[in-house]
C-alpha cells in the first residue's frame, strides 16, 4: 500500500479498481486522430465525439481534430475524416465515398463484430433482436447496417417479454457492447427461454473491457463505504458501471468527469473508497481525483484486480502504411 501522508487528516482506504479506463478499442481509436494529425497535419474531421470523454475531445480539438455530428457539417475537403469507435450506420461511408472523402473507420473491431453477425443473420433470414440502449451511436450503427424493420431493439426484460416476432424457429439476437452483463443475461435468459431455436453469438457480445471492469467494481463495491466511477453522462459502460456499484452493495456511488465535479458532501465520514474509471476515460483524471481526495484525506491506495488485459488492436490500414513507410 502506498500512503500519501497529511498531518491531521482522517485516515482514507482507496481501493482502486483494476482493470480500469482505457480499453483496447479507446486507445486505437484515440490514436487513429492522433496519428492521421501527425501524417496529415489539421484538419482532420470526427464524425461525433470520437468516444465518450470530454477530456479526450478537447485534447484532441486542441491538437487540430474538427468534431461534427453529420457529415454534412464538412466541407469540399481533402483532409482525412474519422467515424468514431462506437461504428457508423452504412449510410454514412456511403455518403463520404459519393462525397469523395478520404476516410479513416475507428470503429472498435468488437463493435465490427457485431455488425458482422447481424449482416449473416439476416443473410440467413433471421429476424434480428439488439440489446441496447435507444439513442445510443453504437446502436444507431448496428441497426443502421441493415434495412429499416430488420432489427428490433429491446432494452428491458419487459421489451422481451412483450416481443412478438413473424417466425420463432428464424430469430437472431445480439447486444451492444458497453451493457450490464447482469442485465443482458437478464434477457438473454428470457429470450431462450420464450423462443429456443434463437440464435446467439459464437462469442459474447458483450467486450471484454465491459466484463472486466464491472467485475472489478463487484469486487471492490462491497468493501467501501462510497464509489466514485470516472466517465462521462453519455458513456454508456461508465452509467453501467455505476448502477453495477450500486447493485453490489454500493449505495453511495457518483459518476464524475474530473475532480471539479465531485460533490463533496457526499463523501463525508468515509474511511474507505472504491475508484475506477470507464472504457474512455483517461488515467490522468484518475490520478486527478485522487490527489484530490489526498488533500482532505491521509490517502492509502490498494489496487483490486479483476483481470489482466494484453489487447491491442491495429489502426486502420492508411495509417499502418504510413508508419510502414516512414
Amino acid at each position: 500500500m502506498t500512503a500519501l501522508e497529511g498531518p491531521g487528516k482522517p485516515p482514507l482506504a482507496v481501493l482502486l479498481c483494476s482493470p480500469r479506463g482505457f480499453c483496447a478499442g479507446v486507445v486505437r481509436a484515440i490514436d487513429t486522430v492522433e496519428r492521421a494529425l501527425a501524417v496529415y497535419g489539421a484538419p482532420v474531421y470526427v464524425r461525433h465525439e470520437i468516444v465518450h470523454n470530454r477530456y479526450v475531445v478537447e485534447s484532441l480539438r486542441a491538437k487540430g481534430a474538427v468534431f461534427v455530428e453529420e457529415l454534412d457539417e464538412i466541407p469540399e475537403t481533402q483532409a482525412p475524416v474519422v467515424f468514431s469507435a462506437h461504428g457508423v450506420p452504412r449510410s454514412v461511408p456511403e455518403e463520404a465515398d459519393r462525397r469523395r472523402f478520404f476516410t479513416l473507420d475507428a470503429t472498435c473491431p468488437l463493435v465490427t463484430k457485431v455488425h458482422r453477425e447481424a449482416e449473416i443473420h439476416a443473410r440467413r433470414d433471421r429476424e434480428i433482436v439488439l440489446i441496447g440502449h435507444a439513442g445510443h451511436p453504437e446502436v444507431i450503427g448496428t441497426m443502421g447496417q441493415l434495412p429499416a424493420g430488420t432489427v428490433t431493439l429491446v432494452e428491458t426484460v419487459a421489451d422481451a417479454a412483450a416481443f412478438a416476432p413473424r417466425d420463432p424457429e428464424r430469430l437472431a439476437f445480439v447486444t451492444q457492447t458497453t451493457l450490464s452483463v447482469d442485465d443482458a443475461a437478464e434477457i438473454v435468459a428470457l429470450l431462450k427461454r420464450r423462443f429456443p431455436a434463437i440464435a446467439g453469438p459464437h462469442k459474447e457480445d458483450i467486450c471484454y473491457a465491459t466484463t472486466n471492469r464491472q467485475e472489478a467494481v463487484k469486487r471492490v463495491a462491497p468493501q467501501v463505504d462510497a464509489m466514485i466511477v470516472v466517465g462521462a453522462p453519455n458513456s454508456s459502460n461508465s452509467r453501467r458501471l455505476k448502477e453495477v456499484a450500486e447493485r453490489a452493495g454500493c449505495t453511495r456511488a457518483a459518476l464524475v468527469q474530473r475532480a471539479a465535479d465531485i460533490d463533496w458532501n457526499l463523501f463525508g465520514a468515509i474511511r474507505r473508497l472504491g475508484i475506477t474509471a470507464g472504457a474512455s476515460a483517461p488515467e490522468v483524471l484518475v490520478e486527478e481525483i485522487i490527489d484530490a481526495f489526498a488533500e482532505r484525506y491521509a490517502v492509502a491506495v490498494e489496487t483490486v484486480s479483476a483481470a489482466d488485459e494484453d489487447v491491442f488492436f491495429p489502426l486502420p490500414r492508411p495509417l499502418r502504411e504510413s508508419e510502414a513507410a516512414e
